[in-house]
């Protein structure tokens, strides 16, 4: 038999053997790959196939996991990394069937007891408003965040925007990458991720780090609770459902995980992740009767306030996609405060710094969005406890549009550190105009439990830097 023969019959074999070994076919990594709920010992791999096949994860240098890829969850798939080292720097490699390998790599956390430096960015508000990926430099921030190079990135929200649609032209007056029309069902809203998550630097920043994914209203509705969800354009379509189906599929978490959830990062660090979206109360009903209305559902505020009560962290950080003093929605407050309304649901917040006061809890920071606009508020919230203060940061946007305002619900008596956004008729009308009000927050915890918190913009200068000590005991 000619040699050319040989090689080709060979090929085919091998190809054979590969998909009767499950392998599956050569298919690529559509969307880049992900890391998500990582501890000290544990991670979760995100990727999506572009076909049915074997995902195959290979982290450091162990034997390989495959996991088959289907159709019913938008070709994305999840594999569960066990047994990791601590504090440590972890390669992993992906590929779907016996296609080309996408490779990334991640930090596990240190062990709860090890006073380690601790370096992480937050930050939401992906494409809104018709601020959406340029056609020539996609989403430029996320080039500067992998700059920063943090141990984690907390995706605070509004990760896509379901309900708002991506223009040819943009509302910047650049040249876009046109998205899919607003969601009304499963398939819409997954759309609505694979836009976003096509850009490049995106990518190349999820393959750097540890995603802990967070949702807010605009991944499914603007302002949106559970019971009050159906979409404008479709009257008696319910969207939660599919909302939150399709930001679990893109999220590299465990299916059945809860989306409020903590992890320790060694002696200074707690996260304490808040769902603001799928336990709350009716937006327009009153905040006036025996019980406080409720933002989170008792259990999760049960949970949030023994979490507070047990941590042995220096700083707690608690992590709302909604801000604590900056009144937000419209027809009815959808933010904790009230602005001097009958609605929100700062009587349950009231409520849960109440219990973290009488159970002492110390190094309080609450880290937020929605705004878009960055600032930084200190709370001392009860005048017969001059002792407990509670801070907030809030950032945004990563890209999209531009709000800012100075008024603030006074209650918790907030004291504004900084803002961060354009004067009031000095909005941006070019792309390159905005990245210096773009985007996302730095924290920062030395090795001795001292605190910087600073905001750095879509140009990768930090424009306001707040430093704390860690607190007495």
């Amino acid at each position: 038999m000619p040699i050319r023969a040989v090689a080709i019959a060979l090929a085919l074999a091998l190809t054979a053997c590969g998909t009767r070994l499950g392998h599956g076919p050569a298919a690529r990594v559509t969307h880049g790959v992900a890391v998500g709920e990582t501890t000290d010992s544990r991670a979760v791999v995100w990727a999506r196939c572009e076909v049915p096949a074997d995902l195959e994860v290979r982290v450091d240098d162990r034997a390989p996991t495959r996991v088959a890829v289907g159709a019913e969850h938008d070709l994305t798939q999840r594999v569960a990394l066990e047994g990791l080292a601590p504090a440590a720097e972890h390669a992993y490699r992906v590929r779907c069937g016996t296609g080309p390998a996408l490779s990334g790599r991640f930090r596990t956390a240190p062990a709860a007891a090890e006073p380690a430096a601790v370096r992480f960015a937050f930050g939401g508000d992906v494409g809104g408003q018709n601020v959406c990926r340029d056609a020539a430099r996609g989403y430029p921030i996320f080039a500067i965040l992998r700059e920063r190079q943090p141990d984690f990135f907390i995706a605070l929200g509004d990760m896509i925007y379901a309900d708002n649609a991506c223009l040819e032209r943009g509302a910047l007056g650049n040249a876009q990458m046109v998205g899919p029309p607003p969601a009304a069902d499963l398939d819409a809203f997954r759309a609505h991720w694979r836009y976003n998550r096509a850009d490049a630097a995106t990518q190349a920043f999820l393959a750097s780090t540890t995603y802990y994914a967070v949702w807010d209203d605009h991944e499914v509705r603007d302002d949106f609770g559970p019971d009050d969800d159906r979409a404008p354009a479709a009257p008696g379509t319910r969207l939660f459902g599919p909302g939150e189906a399709a930001f679990r599929e893109w999220a590299p978490m465990d299916d059945a995980a809860p989306l409020h959830r903590r992890f320790r990062w060694g002696r200074h660090v707690e996260l304490l992740l808040l769902d603001t979206r799928g336990r709350r109360d009716v937006n327009a009903d009153p905040d006036t009767g025996l019980e406080p209305k409720s933002l989170l559902g008792a259990e999760q505020r049960a949970w949030l306030e023994k979490a507070l009560a047990e941590s042995t962290a220096t700083w707690k950080f608690v992590v709302s996609s909604v801000p604590m003093s900056i009144p937000t929605g419209r027809s009815a407050r959808d933010g904790w405060a009230d602005g001097g309304g009958t609605t929100g649901f700062e009587r349950e917040l009231v409520s849960i710094l109440r219990a973290a006061a009488r159970d002492g809890v110390r190094g309080l920071v609450w880290l937020t969005t929605d705004v878009h606009f960055a600032t930084g508020l200190r709370y001392r919230p009860f005048a017969d406890l001059p002792g407990f203060v509670v801070h907030e940061f809030a950032s945004g946007p990563l890209s999209a549009g531009l709000f800012p305002k100075e008024a603030l619900d006074p209650t918790l008596r907030p004291v504004r550190l900084f803002l961060h956004g354009p004067p009031a008729g000095q909005e941006p009308r070019t792309l390159d105009a905005a990245l210096p009000w773009f985007n996302f927050g730095l924290v920062e915890v030395d090795a001795d439990g001292a605190l910087a918190v600073g905001i750095v913009d879509g140009t990768g200068r930090e424009r306001h830097r707040v430093t704390l000590p860690a607190p007495s005991s």
